[in-house]
């Protein structure tokens, strides 16, 4: 059960005509309105009797009926918003506590369980909420069978036409807060409204069709308006005031002759409705347009006025009728295989597309800086210092100085240094063992190889001594 509907005009898109269509027993009340910059036009109504029952006839045989109907009127609108019948409705009353909007809704789906004496699942429910004091509400329950509903959209079909919404014609009639009594083809509605609608029943044999002539039983509506107030919570029925009758003018005025006498000791006030004030929709009316269930319907609707209870069963999406069609064994089975794997095929490129638009981000925040640093690192690449800095030359002389004693025993007379690493050595020594001690110096210094003693010459002091050895490193301690 779903406790508010809501009414969306063809598929998202905003209708400017709209045929109105009011069944009443064997009798279909029609109105074709045009809305143009803020006002309505009246352009075709019809009235006819049908010779068929929508319900228990073959819905092709009544669908064509209804379409010859329309053509005789020269009707070609398809969209159409049609009033069923009060008498389908079932209707049940509840209190609601203050609740959050999920456990008032599920409260509402065990009410209409335990209330209604079919299964639920077989009705189009919808509620309507009037407030009682500042933490309870009223609640009023209407329902109408499947069944009923499944019948009407063949036979709309059938006629070409193309359903919008399913309402009531008390409905459409009375929004204002009054009690309502709508005179029709074979009973008289009720319906009282504060705010929401509070109650809501049809009177059936309130009316009697005797060889042609329609008798209205005034006293019989009388005592079931009573009736019907004595059912509601005190500080409700308290703030009925008026009594507004809505039909035919001569049975109207008879009710309401029967009404004044029973209700206005009581400070009622009763009134017959012959025409729809000027602020009634919030829309321009047309002049002299009569109150009909059918134009109110469809005047509403054009005005964007959502319905008190939409009777209209959801259509299902295409997944949903993939789902009824395929929900069964194997592919049931394979399709949730397949819908896991998709899922997580699509989770995983969510991931990776969430981690690039992060990227992005971070790099559009540094990227201006990171030119600029790139910038700055070219300049020093074009211009830092040719040399090196790490004076190898110096480096190696100050080596071989180490390696020398300080006592003179070994001088060196001239040191020649080719391709920054061949080093040459060559000077005089007090003996060959002071030569010797200079080359395991050397040869203990990192990076020096290839020490080797390429002269030597005289057995006396001094001595003649050639060596050669690499620098490794460059120069680098």
């Amino acid at each position: 059960m779903k406790p508010d509907f809501k009414f969306k005009f063809g598929k998202g898109k905003k209708l400017t005509s709209l045929l109105g269509l009011a069944l009443d027993g064997s009798r279909l009340d029609g109105v074709v309105l045009k809305r143009v910059n803020g006002s309505l036009q009246l352009l075709q109504t019809f009235s006819v009797t049908l010779t068929l029952d929508p319900l228990t006839a073959a819905p092709d045989l009544v669908g064509r009926e209804i379409r010859n109907h329309l053509d005789a009127a020269g009707v070609r609108e398809r969209h159409c918003v049609l009033g069923v019948p009060l008498k389908w409705v079932l209707t049940a009353q509840t209190e609601l506590p203050p609740l959050p909007e999920a456990d008032a809704v599920s409260l509402l789906q065990m009410e209409a369980e335990r209330s209604f004496h079919t299964d639920v699942t077989t009705l189009q429910i919808g509620n309507s909420r009037t407030a009682l004091t500042a933490d309870k509400k009223y609640i009023l329950l209407a329902a109408i069978p499947h069944p009923h509903l499944a019948a009407l959209e063949k036979v709309l079909v059938a006629a070409k036409l193309k359903p919008v919404s399913f309402g009531l014609a008390a409905n459409a009639l009375q929004t204002k807060d009054a009690l309502a009594l709508v005179i029709g083809e074979t009973n008289v509605g009720i319906q009282i409204t504060h705010g929401g609608v509070a109650a809501l029943r049809a009177l059936e044999g309130a009316l009697e069709n005797e060889a042609g002539r329609r008798t209205l039983h005034t006293d019989l509506v009388a005592r079931e308006t009573r009736i019907t107030l004595g059912q509601l919570p005190a500080e409700l029925r308290a703030t009925v005031k008026r009594i507004r009758i809505f039909g035919p003018r001569e049975l109207a005025q008879q009710l309401t002759d029967e009404m004044e006498l029973k209700f206005g000791p009581a400070g009622l006030t009763v009134e017959v409705v012959t025409a729809y004030a000027p602020d009634e929709f919030g829309i321009v009316l047309p002049v002299g347009a009569s109150v009909s269930p059918a134009f109110s319907l469809a005047a509403r609707l054009l005005a964007e006025q959502k319905p008190v209870f939409e009777f209209l069963p959801p259509k299902p999406n295409f997944l949903e009728q993939f789902v009824a069609k395929y929900s069964s064994g194997r592919l049931r089975t394979t399709g949730a295989i397949a819908a896991g794997v998709a899922a997580v095929v699509i989770l995983i490129f969510l991931v990776q597309q969430i981690q690039l638009w992060s990227l992005r981000s971070q790099w559009a925040k540094i990227e201006t800086k990171v030119g600029q640093l790139e910038s700055i690192q070219d300049n020093i690449r074009q211009y830092r210092p040719w040399f090196n800095t790490t004076f190898p030359n110096l480096a190696i002389l100050r080596q071989v100085s180490l390696a020398f004693p300080e006592d003179g025993a070994v001088t060196a007379k001239n040191i020649t240094i080719r391709d920054g690493n061949q080093v040459t050595c060559s000077g005089t020594a007090r003996d060959n063992s002071a030569v010797l001690a200079v080359e395991a110096k050397l040869i203990a210094v990192p990076g020096v190889t290839g020490v080797h003693r390429e002269q030597s010459r005289g057995n006396k002091p001094p001595i003649q001594f050639v060596f050669s050895f690499k620098f490794n490193n460059g120069g680098a301690e």
